[in-house]
């Protein structure tokens, strides 16, 4: 049985997660997460968490499809428009460790330390990029943006095994396909500061996604589960877009990506289709 004592550390621990979630302006937001990372994490406590986190009330959200075209990087609104929708993803980024630690309970105690570590990277990615906008004279918000990130953390909302399959080992791994071509651009076109915090987001990032790979492989195990079976039929039935290329394979490879799965995700790639239509292509070869 649960020593009362504890039970009230592990409820505080979660309240205070609640808080930072719940958080709508940006600077209260970091500044509750690094407050978290000082005291370090011990167990969450079964409490409701939202189905919006708190965020401010700019940028605007609208569709994907009704974003601006991004200008070039060459230009100043062209990679201030680069850096705003990045600043995005990184605050949704902190949102998404603060919900994965809050919504799953019962889990080890090094599940919530890895991911109050990443809460506490993805606020200083955010606090970097949202620098370098105000250098610009403008701040994050300034430009519209979308949902995509917080909706896949609502798909994902009841399972643990899916959320580490799908945010750490789905979106936030295309991030480390990306970034290094984007860095090169900024370092071309003389932006340095913005090419070095890229380099910042593109090391931890790779920590971020071998932690999603980790604790996957983790619920697989304690589930009977084969972890690349698993992921593959994930893909197949929860991933709606398709498995863009080139894939960055050493950087996969330090976040937890097996051959077998990398070998999958290349030929997705190279038939550019989703990957449950490759599945369906196979399984029609076998018969005939």
């Amino acid at each position: 049985m649960m020593h009362v004592t504890e039970e009230k550390q592990h409820r505080d621990f979660a309240t205070e997660v609640l808080s930072a979630l719940l958080a709508t302006d940006p600077t209260e937001k970091v500044t509750h997460v690094r407050a978290l990372h000082c005291t370090g994490a011990v167990r969450a406590a079964l409490l409701p968490c939202p189905g919006v986190p708190g965020r401010p009330a700019r940028p605007e959200l609208v569709a994907p499809k009704k974003l601006p075209r991004r200008r070039a990087l060459s230009t100043q609104a062209g990679r201030f428009a680069l850096l705003h929708a990045l600043a995005h993803i990184e605050f949704n980024a902190i949102n998404l460790a603060l919900d994965a630690l809050c919504r799953f309970v019962d889990l080890p105690v090094a599940y919530y330390q890895d991911w109050l570590q990443v809460a506490q990277e993805e606020a200083e990615h955010f606090v970097l990029l949202r620098g370098l906008l105000q250098a610009m004279g403008g701040d994050y918000g300034d430009l519209p943006a979308h949902d995509g990130l917080w909706e896949m953390a609502m798909d994902t909302a009841t399972d643990p095994l899916e959320r580490m399959a799908l945010v750490p080992r789905v979106l936030e791994a295309r991030g480390l396909d990306v970034t290094p071509a984007i860095r090169e651009r900024l370092q071309e076109v003389g932006d340095s500061a913005a090419a070095a915090v890229l380099e910042r987001i593109e090391t931890d990032e790779r920590g971020h996604v071998a932690i999603g790979s980790r604790w996957f492989r983790y619920l697989c195990e304690e589930r009977g589960l084969d972890a690349e079976q698993t992921f593959r039929q994930l893909l197949q039935e929860r991933y709606r877009g398709r498995i863009q290329g080139p894939l960055a394979l050493e950087a996969r490879r330090a976040g937890g990506f097996s051959e077998q799965e990398l070998l999958w995700l290349q030929k997705c790639v190279a038939q550019n289709q989703h990957p449950a239509m490759g599945s369906a292509a196979e399984e029609k070869a076998a018969h005939v």
